[in-house]
């Protein structure tokens, strides 16, 4: 119920969708800017955080929270990610413009709008019915072409497969194994694995059949929603 009254309103949500001002282009180059001090060395990633107005992917109410280097709630028991968790997951996928990848939970969709911005062409997935319409509606408002499905993100989009990365942006207890199977030859996935904490977990498919793992850092995401019973 607190899902539904908090996305009931999106039309009333979308009135400064076109408030992007000065002072938030400001606030993203400073994020940028702290995120490149983090670590964060690709270009691309940096030039799309200073591009994509985070602050309308939240409600309008809790705009000062949005260049902070913090995850924050949107609802349905669902985050927007910390700005850097966004920016070392799209790093890691090592992509480039005219890449296709597998976004598997579009939550906000500002991860989906940060591939986008930097020309990749997105394909995502979302379980969350509340989610699913408000991002839909918020990604075409802004202007970001994106196949987007509800649906089992565990199952991923087979129908478009394969892809040149796919992300995870929920804890997983495990790697799914069709996830792992959409990957092109060469292509990463990268998944934080784990129940209450994860180890964001980078999986390269080297080919057909063999597949190397790496264990890149703990992290803490909402839990991803179990599998659906075929």
């Amino acid at each position: 119920m607190a899902g539904q009254e908090k996305f009931r309103n999106a039309k009333t949500h979308l009135w400064h969708c076109m408030n992007d001002l000065p002072k938030h282009h400001g606030l993203r180059n400073l994020l940028a800017d702290a995120l490149r001090e983090k670590g964060i060395a690709d270009k691309a990633v940096l030039d799309a955080i200073r591009a994509v107005p985070r602050h309308l992917f939240m409600e309008s109410s809790f705009e000062q929270h949005a260049y902070q280097d913090k995850p924050f709630p949107i609802g349905a028991g669902q985050t927007i990610s910390q700005p850097y968790t966004v920016a070392f997951q799209t790093e890691l996928l090592h992509v480039k413009a005219g890449a296709s990848v597998l976004e598997v939970g579009t939550g906000s969709g500002y991860q989906a709008a940060i591939l986008c911005q930097m020309g990749v062409k997105v394909f995502s997935i979302e379980r969350v019915k509340e989610l699913f319409d408000h991002s839909s509606r918020l990604l075409k408002r802004l202007g970001y072409n994106i196949t987007q499905k509800y649906g089992d993100g565990y199952k991923g989009m087979p129908a478009f497969a394969p892809f040149d990365g796919i992300v995870v942006t929920a804890g997983a207890p495990y790697v799914p194994k069709a996830l792992m199977e959409q990957l092109k030859v060469g292509a990463r996935l990268v998944i934080p694995v784990g129940e209450d904490n994860q180890v964001m977990t980078l999986i390269t498919r080297v080919d057909e059949k063999k597949y190397k793992q790496e264990q890149k850092g703990d992290f803490r995401f909402v839990p991803m929603l179990k599998e659906k019973e075929k």
